[in-house]
């Protein structure tokens, strides 16, 4: 996981067009395991700071999309939305069009627009305020910088990849936010 990290850390500094050349499935699998645990400590992560800006009064934090959601609709329409519907087509939006820029300096900054995208449509989970929108690149960070480890598997191993990582990360939750239901 250590070494998938530091890839991540490289590849973000300098994004770059390039699969990866080992098409062994086992090493896939293994870092796609590393990114999946690697997207789950991020939000595990980030999370303390929800709790102060709640804490602080600034956002409720109970006023969030997948708390409607979770009062009108029932558990598995949820689940098959989060985990397969919405990665599929956010991934679809937001990852497919990458390899569409050939050039160095144009995929560098196609590839930091549609994560930043990624991250900045999330904000429409909460009910936008004047707090909402000034905290919004804090309340999105971890739609960005997941965002980024999707586009990172995207590139290197293809759109499947980065549909399954995006599904089973969005699985992952739904499974904590139901055991709290």
């Amino acid at each position: 996981m250590i070494e998938t990290l530091k890839e991540l850390f490289i590849y973000f500094k300098n994004p770059i067009l390039e699969e990866d050349q080992n098409i062994d499935f086992s090493y896939r699998i293994k870092k796609f395991i590393s990114l999946l645990l690697i997207c789950l400590a991020t939000g595990f992560l980030i999370s303390p700071l929800f709790i102060l800006i709640e804490s602080l009064g600034f956002v409720d934090m109970q006023n969030h999309a997948m708390e409607d959601l979770m009062k009108k609709l029932s558990k598995p329409i949820i689940f098959l939305f989060a985990a397969i519907i919405a990665p599929v087509f956010e991934e679809l939006i937001f990852r497919a069009p990458l390899t569409a820029f050939k050039k160095k300096n144009q995929f560098r900054i196609a590839f930091y627009v549609f994560t930043i995208l990624f991250g900045l449509v999330h904000i429409t989970n909460f009910d936008i305020t004047t707090n909402v929108l000034l905290l919004s690149p804090i309340l999105v960070l971890p739609q960005l910088l997941v965002g980024g480890y999707f586009g990172f598997i995207r590139i290197r191993f293809g759109l499947v990849w980065s549909m399954a990582l995006h599904g089973c990360y969005n699985a992952i939750l739904m499974l904590v936010s139901f055991s709290t239901y």
